[in-house]
């Protein structure tokens, strides 16, 4: 048998062990510089992050809520404020059997089923050692029958809480507004730094449109705790600084005169001060109380309120709209003389209707007889409708506009609250853009009389009635006066004023006029203006809401309440140095001279008392 013979290759072989040794040694360098790379990232430019994870891993950041901010009125009566109030909290993990105790709790303290509801979603975004509110705002008769049984509810207590509370209720919600819990899509709006152990944010009014200054800004603890989460000690606290204190323009006597006068009808009334624009009523009736929005209003109690005929709920100051009616006639007036279409002595006959040229239709004026003869200052007294529709198809409805634009109407006002509605002031493209129609001749004429398409606020008369007694200075309504915190106090939103160019005399004519309306013995409001040393400028005006068939008559005594002709007045005063304008809009209430008139008559009277120097 052959023998088998092994030759060795020992460069060969040297050669091949050295590269093992030489890769293996590159591999180990490898990782051994990858491993220093990552010790230097965690040692020194991680170090921060990697700490503070650590750190969060045995200390917990507590937020401490600030106290929101005191809502005054100029005169410093408090608005809106902070009280303390006792709430009913459970801790679940101390507690053996929960679903037992809400049931005895629910039983003892006779609690609606939204309440358990509310408390079950609240446990589930909070762990199991925190107490949950389950009775907030409790009444005396709620903590004595929960004092009785109170040791056989281990892990129940009441605690002493912060609550908002809205003194005057119904009287000025839609100025004020309301704060309420914080929801989900809430949540991913608001700074998370800022609302860490918030629960209620504004929802409407100044609570809402000032809520960055009201809320504060969020202190915070630092707690050492153990593996659980319990804390153990307090290392550190910062203090939260309270949210700044607001004063507001707002007359809250006079706002409880202008909700008071209203009295049986829905309607508004907004006053403002000239000079300034600061707002001193912003009435909406009917009204509604906040405050039972603040710790979550029933579901039966909201849907009487949303379903209700009387509307409780919406702003009628800031969101209603409606047909200016007569209460255009002075800014018409002023438009007439500004483009020299009719002079001050230039007489229009009225017969009591008027016709387009080739047509059968009556535009009838409100007195059926007519006023005959009537010069613009005439025409403004009596509120003839007919030279206004005369006026207005001489103007057209482009000049028209252009010239309504100027005072603000078709815009929103500005004012500092969110939800501002901007009206309607009709026009050829609006009506092409909105209808796909031309405009026709006859709706500039009804568009001169404030009816038609046209559409006013409230807030909008107002601030037009403010520049017209401004003589073409238009101010920017605000409720808003002044922010003060504990170290500063700055003015509210103030945005410069802009002027309309106006000729002096036009404007003297149109507001002699307005004082007519209010002191001559043919005024249609002549009844608010016999007791006083001073003199009202004002105009009524009736929206009608129906139409009526060209040979048919009126009679609200035979139609729906709901139907009615809303009231309307527009003043300001003194005449010859005003100092407040006044709005008013009584929904149904027929006539602006006998039911709107008169609650802005109140409104005035009550301003000026105290700052008028009596004359004999």
């Amino acid at each position: 048998m052959p023998r088998i013979l092994t030759f060795k290759d020992n460069p060969e072989e040297s050669r091949l062990f050295l590269s093992r040794i030489i890769s293996a040694f590159i591999v180990i360098m490898i990782l051994t510089t990858g491993l220093i790379i990552r010790l230097v990232y965690l040692q020194i430019v991680g170090h921060q992050h990697y700490s503070t994870l650590a750190k969060e891993n045995s200390i917990k950041i507590e937020p401490t809520v600030p106290s929101r901010g005191i809502i005054y009125d100029k005169h410093g009566n408090i608005l809106a404020e902070n009280t303390q109030t006792y709430s009913l909290e459970l801790i679940p993990e101390q507690i053996d059997d929960l679903d037992d105790t809400l049931l005895k709790l629910k039983k003892l303290l006779d609690l609606p089923d939204e309440k358990i509801e509310q408390f079950e979603k609240l446990r589930k975004r909070q762990k199991r050692f925190i107490g949950i509110p389950l009775l907030s705002n409790m009444t005396e008769e709620e903590m004595a029958k929960f004092a009785v049984a109170r040791p056989f509810f281990h892990g129940v207590d009441v605690h002493i809480r912060q609550l908002r509370h809205y003194p005057y209720g119904d009287l000025a919600a839609h100025v004020v507004g309301y704060v309420g819990r914080i929801n989900e899509d809430e949540l991913k709006e608001l700074p998370i730094a800022e609302y860490r152990g918030s629960t209620y944010v504004g929802k409407l009014g100044i609570e809402s449109a000032y809520e960055s200054e009201l809320h504060g800004t969020t202190g915070y603890s630092e707690i050492e705790t153990n593996v659980q989460g319990r804390p153990l000690k307090t290392l550190k606290e910062i203090d939260p600084i309270a949210g700044a204190n607001l004063y507001l323009t707002l007359d809250i006597e006079l706002q409880k005169t202008a909700f008071d006068a209203l009295e049986n009808y829905n309607g508004a009334v907004v006053s403002i001060e000239i000079d300034t624009g600061g707002v001193l009523v912003f009435a909406s009736r009917p009204g509604f109380d906040p405050n039972p929005f603040v710790i979550g209003i029933s579901t039966a109690a909201y849907k009487a309120l949303e379903s209700s005929p009387d509307q409780p709920l919406y702003n009628r100051a800031l969101r209603g709209l409606y047909p200016p009616g007569s209460t255009i006639k002075p800014f018409m007036a002023l438009a007439g003389l500004e483009y020299n279409t009719v002079s001050t002595q230039q007489q229009l006959f009225c017969p009591g209707f008027y016709q387009l040229p080739n047509t059968s239709h009556r535009y009838r004026d409100w007195k059926k007889g007519g006023h005959g003869s009537v010069n613009v200052t005439e025409a403004v007294t009596q509120s003839c409708d007919v030279y206004f529709y005369r006026l207005a198809g001489m103007l057209g409805i482009d000049h028209i506009h252009s010239f309504l634009q100027q005072f603000g109407f078709g815009e929103k006002t500005g004012i500092d609250l969110i939800g501002e509605k901007s009206g309607l002031l009709p026009s050829r493209d609006w009506k092409m853009g909105k209808k796909k129609q031309p405009w026709f001749p006859g709706e500039t004429l009804i568009t001169g009389i404030g009816q038609g398409y046209h559409q006013v606020t409230p807030l909008q008369l107002a601030k037009a009635t403010a520049t017209l007694a401004n003589k073409g200075k238009m101010v920017t309504p605000h409720l808003v006066d002044k922010i003060v915190t504990e170290s500063t106090s700055k003015p509210g939103e103030n945005t410069p004023h802009t002027t309309i160019p106006l000729k002096s005399a036009n404007i003297k004519t149109v507001i002699a006029a307005m004082v007519n309306v209010v002191h001559s013995n043919r005024g249609t409001a002549r009844s608010i203006g016999m007791d006083i040393n001073y003199q009202i400028a004002g105009k009524t005006g009736t929206a009608q809401l129906i139409n009526i068939k060209q040979n048919a008559s009126y009679n609200e005594n035979q139609i729906d309440f709901k139907q009615r002709d809303h009231a309307l007045f527009i003043s300001f005063a003194p005449a010859d140095n005003p100092k407040i304008a006044v709005a008013v809009i009584a929904e149904n209430g027929g006539h602006g001279g006998s039911v709107a008139a008169p609650i802005a008559g109140k409104v005035i009277k009550q301003y000026l008392r105290d700052k008028l120097t009596p004359q004999p």
